[in-house]
């Protein structure tokens, strides 16, 4: 997988002054353009899309420091309508305009061209089950909130607590499938997963029931799922970190060293809080597909 991700990344290096089909660039992978946006973004810790921006904008320096052509053939060159829009994403990158950075003693940002590489710790294992479900339906309270990476999620934290004790009573009673009891489901992420990027977020329940009854009542809404195959990973820790990490470590460890990708669908989250509200026994539902070939 890491060999297949570097030879993408060759591709993209040789097409900084076109149009990068990242279709393309997840054929080179060997992979889909989901799976692809979606690992780019936890081994590089930036998007994809945000990966190629930069490396259009170091390349493009270096070419105006050179002051061998005129700063709106770069700007053609590398994908920008015009020398205003190229000035401002330039300037965003690198703190100063190109014509600036041509005047010269100015110093500029290099984004490095990526290579992925292999490291061998093997200090912890992962546990994990693949299983195969038929449709079902989340029910529950929903609100679009915003990604965050790491530590508590404020946005989320206050839109649970906004929600009554008895409407969650009722909603819980909704539960008859695993994972049981009151679930967090995240949907509709952006792909390249960047931080403070919007999601849906779902604090609800999986049950069979079509259509749910009461659905609608109390602000409740339904997110239907369809059948397929789901990679289940469980851990146990101090809250959010070892949830947290979880998540990174499913897209950094378990992925490049097991034959499945991820597929696009809901993030379905189960947490056993302790007593004292510090630690948390934690089941996470990935919707997955067997790569191919």
């Amino acid at each position: 997988m890491l060999e297949r991700l570097n030879q993408a990344m060759g591709y993209i290096e040789d097409h900084l002054d076109e149009v990068v089909d990242v279709a393309e660039v997840a054929r080179v992978a060997a992979t889909s353009e989901y799976h692809l946006r979606r690992m780019f973004s936890a081994l590089a810790g930036m998007a994809l899309s945000e990966y190629v921006r930069r490396r259009r904008l170091t390349v493009a320096g270096a070419e105006v420091l050179a002051g061998r052509e005129p700063l709106l053939t770069i700007a053609v060159r590398y994908g920008y309508g015009s020398g205003e829009a190229f000035a401002r994403a330039f300037r965003v990158m690198h703190g100063v305009g190109p014509g600036e950075a041509r005047r010269g003693g100015t110093a500029l940002v290099s984004q490095p061209r990526l290579t992925f590489r292999l490291t061998v710790e093997g200090s912890s294992s992962m546990r994990y089950r693949v299983v195969d479900r038929p449709a079902f339906a989340v029910v529950g309270f929903k609100a679009r909130v915003p990604l965050v990476h790491t530590g508590p999620n404020q946005a989320i934290i206050d839109f649970v607590r906004g929600i009554e004790p008895q409407a969650r009573e009722r909603l819980e009673k909704l539960s008859d499938q695993d994972p049981q009891g009151i679930l967090a489901v995240c949907d509709d992420l952006d792909p390249g997963r960047a931080e403070g990027t919007e999601l849906d977020y779902y604090h609800g329940v999986v049950t069979s029931a079509a259509p749910v009854e009461g659905a609608g009542s109390d602000g409740m809404s339904v997110l239907d799922v369809p059948a397929g195959t789901w990679a289940v990973f469980t851990t146990s820790g101090p809250v959010p970190e070892a949830i947290q990490y979880l998540w990174r470590d499913v897209f950094t460890e378990w992925f490049p060293s097991n034959p499945y990708r991820s597929r696009p669908g809901p993030e379905i989250l189960r947490t056993h809080l302790s007593p004292d509200g510090t630690e948390a026994d934690a089941e996470l539902w990935l919707p997955v597909e067997r790569e191919r070939g």
